[in-house]
């Protein structure tokens, strides 16, 4: 931990500006290597022979290395992200009463994915350490309606997709036989789990390149990641009105000038994980010793990537100590926090009118312990070291409160 000396050291530096947000809005790093990538693939359709085509060169590349970073056979590029959820709920052609299990503490787009599909959403706990879906929740709300699994790999780390697998393998549906599981790796690209990478495991992964992201493809962008021929079809049809698999599908493509960005980004994406790793790791030594503070949790086979840095206060601190201490962060230092997430039951109505009757009240009782800090590949060692003395010099304040 810091020492009293380290802490009115480094609070010494300027208070940053602008702040950090919790979430910055460019989540990787840009260079010009990307602006020349694009530049060259806008120049390269300037050719009215050419155009920017459908799905044209180097969207096909971009999927083939990507499909390479996470040892799978296929990768299908999409606009965003939703449409990828979407595109993979859809291949279960779920049918009314049909239960998909998703954990609650979630953003939106994983349980709207089931419900636009038309499926039921079955609220799961999470593991109060990890905020990954828990198996044995898992394993206790199975019905012989229950046709898929649906984690989030939640703020970088992955989700337990062994133990997940076979729950789903030793309690096979009636009718579709073992349980898949379908993976929400939006915030966890460049992770890893058991010595592969996040993507590898289970029917399929949707991932995000949203600006926010571990990487981005100008802004938007997403990709569908499987092993599975069928799954890998079905979603390059409907990506595209889906006439090769007789599937609504509406217009859901990646432009080449993203693709063209996204193999720099991929390119770089090992660079920022590790950034992201180290700059954590450092966080979390600078942080031991106090006792107010649980730091983010890794697993010994699990390599996270640290898409946010998830801590959590102690029980006596839940709720309104929590949340001043945000507040104090942000107001006297300049560091954002965010509570990624509360239940998603609590924040949309047509989720909880969906769910009416379910409740997870572990998973809400962890989130109000919860709070997540501004992290990012590129900030600086004092900037990391003056975070840690801002949250260690706001724990102390509201010790004496």
């Amino acid at each position: 931990m810091l020492t009293e000396r380290d802490v009115k050291e480094a609070l010494r530096n300027p208070r940053p500006e602008p702040p950090w947000k919790a979430e910055p809005l460019l989540g990787s790093v840009y260079g010009e290597a990307e602006i020349q990538a694009a530049v060259d693939a806008i120049r390269e359709a300037m050719d009215i022979s050419r155009g920017f085509g459908f799905s044209a060169s180097p969207i096909p590349e971009f999927e083939e290395a990507f499909a390479r970073h996470c040892g799978c056979r296929y990768a299908v590029a999409v606009n965003s992200a939703g449409p990828g959820l979407d595109m993979a709920m859809r291949s279960l052609n779920l049918q009314p009463g049909d239960e998909v299990i998703v954990p609650s503490v979630n953003y939106q787009a994983a349980p709207l994915a089931v419900l636009g599909a038309g499926g039921q959403i079955v609220w799961g706990e999470i593991h109060p350490r990890t905020f990954q879906l828990d198996p044995e929740d898992v394993a206790a709300k199975l019905t012989p309606r229950t046709r898929a699994i649906f984690p989030v790999h939640m703020n970088g780390l992955s989700a337990p997709m062994d133990e997940l697998m076979a729950v789903g393998s030793e309690h096979p549906h009636p009718v579709h036989g073992p349980i898949p599981v379908i993976g929400d790796a939006a915030r966890a690209c460049g992770g890893g789990y058991k010595g592969t990478r996040i993507g590898k495991k289970g029917l399929a992964t949707v991932f995000s390149f949203h600006t926010m992201k571990n990487m981005t493809t100008l802004g938007e962008g997403g990709m569908v990641t499987t092993d599975d021929e069928a799954v890998h079809r079905y979603c390059r049809s409907v990506r595209m009105y889906g006439s090769e698999v007789e599937a609504w599908g509406t217009s859901n493509v990646m432009t080449k000038v993203q693709a063209a960005v996204g193999l720099v980004q991929l390119g770089r994406l090992d660079g920022l994980i590790a950034s992201r790793r180290r700059l954590a790791h450092e966080r979390t030594a600078m942080l031991e010793g106090l006792p107010e503070i649980t730091p983010p949790y890794e697993p010994p086979d699990c390599e996270h990537s640290f898409y946010l840095y998830t801590c959590l206060v102690p029980e006596a601190w839940a709720g309104a100590k929590r949340d001043r201490l945000m507040q104090r962060m942000d107001e006297e230092y300049g560091i954002g926090c965010v509570i990624a997430n509360r239940p998603a039951y609590l924040s949309r109505k047509i989720l909880a009118e969906h769910t009416r009757g379910q409740k997870t009240p572990l998973s809400e009782a962890v989130t109000e312990r919860l709070f997540c800090v501004s992290i990012h590949p590129a900030m600086t060692d004092a900037e990391n070291r003056y975070i840690a003395a801002a949250l260690i010099r706001c724990v102390e304040d509201l010790r004496r409160e």
